[in-house]
């Protein structure tokens, strides 16, 4: 019998909580031959599944938790086979110098994408009417017509193309807009008119009306759109960042907004979380603050997280290849 454990914390939103229901009615769907056992958990309060479990469905805060053996790990779980994080991102496990190596991680890479495509689309267009430049002048009761194009025929530079970024670049085509694409491997993409290598970033920004960034946060993306890439912009340029916030030199882009040199930027993602009260962000001028809320589906995502995590399931009983492994050395 293959034991999984699906470990939560209490105090997580419902968007993120698993529960009893919600792991039935996924394993339902699923349809699994092996037998399984299958374990809930909150809040680390029991530690015993970890003696027998072949497979972990939590999230990363569970895993930095200090009751965690992270440091044991293989000693304390010696059949543990499979990890799946429950969001996208890894970062906070970052170096994955504690997974044994007879575990495989896999991520949630891909369960967002339509509402993704919901939140590009709402971002682009926001950007391109000057919405959060309007929302300045309406805090300051200041009257001042802005008159803008239509976003077709402008240029879309996305700055990672994953699932993220990828979606970004499909609806910049359905938009009609001319969509430039970086990435760490230069292959075609077919939502990407032009795809540019990292050591091409500055060329690129310099011809986008709108960046879109959705890359992982790894050494070679840390503060990637600093100060000097900011300067490549046209004058009004805008800017989202679903990535990570360590790819954006925030306090360089707060100065570009404040100063107007552009017109406005979209922010879902930030560092720490929550923003603290106190930081300069919620008083810079043209910027809209998402507080990380831009593409997890209140009713979707928690389902089609499940799925997932059952279709890895039954490919762990089979002995096949899991979906969405996160690559050791590159860390996503």
């Amino acid at each position: 019998m293959t034991h999984i454990h699906f470990e939560t914390k209490s105090d997580k939103p419902p968007v993120f909580k698993m529960t009893r229901p919600l792991v039935d009615a996924a394993a339902a769907r699923a349809g699994i031959d092996a037998e399984l056992r299958l374990t809930l958990g909150s809040d680390l309060a029991d530690l015993a599944p970890l003696r027998t479990m072949a497979g972990l469905v939590t999230s990363n805060d569970v895993i930095r938790d200090a009751r965690f053996p992270l440091a044991e790990l293989a000693a304390r779980a010696p059949s543990l086979r499979w990890i799946h994080i429950i969001g996208a991102g890894i970062e906070p496990l970052l170096p994955l110098d504690w997974l044994p190596p007879r575990v495989t991680l896999t991520n949630n890479s891909g369960v967002h994408l339509q509402k993704t495509r919901e939140f590009a689309a709402m971002a682009l267009l926001m950007l391109n009417a000057r919405v959060p430049q309007m929302m300045t002048n309406q805090m300051r009761g200041c009257w001042d017509q802005i008159f803008t194009p239509s976003i077709r025929g402008r240029t879309l530079a996305i700055v990672g193309l994953g699932d993220m970024g990828g979606a970004a670049a499909r609806e910049g085509k359905r938009f009609g807009m001319r969509v430039l694409g970086l990435r760490r491997q230069p292959r075609p993409h077919r939502f990407v008119d032009e795809i540019f290598a990292l050591d091409q970033l500055h060329p690129m920004l310099g011809q986008a009306d709108f960046v879109y960034v959705a890359a992982p946060l790894t050494p070679q993306t840390r503060h990637l759109i600093d100060r000097g890439a900011l300067a490549q912009l046209k004058d009004g340029a805008g800017l989202v960042n679903v990535g990570r916030a360590g790819v954006v030199d925030y306090g360089a882009l707060a100065e570009a907004l404040t100063a107007g040199r552009m017109s406005g930027a979209v922010l879902d993602v930030f560092d720490p979380e929550p923003l603290p009260a106190a930081s300069a962000l919620w008083r810079t001028p043209r910027l809209y603050i998402s507080p990380h809320c831009s593409s997890d589906d209140s009713d979707a995502y928690l389902p089609q997280t499940l799925d997932l995590v059952f279709d890895n399931i039954s490919r762990l009983v089979k002995g096949k290849r899991l979906k969405n492994i996160v690559d050791r050395e590159r860390g996503y």
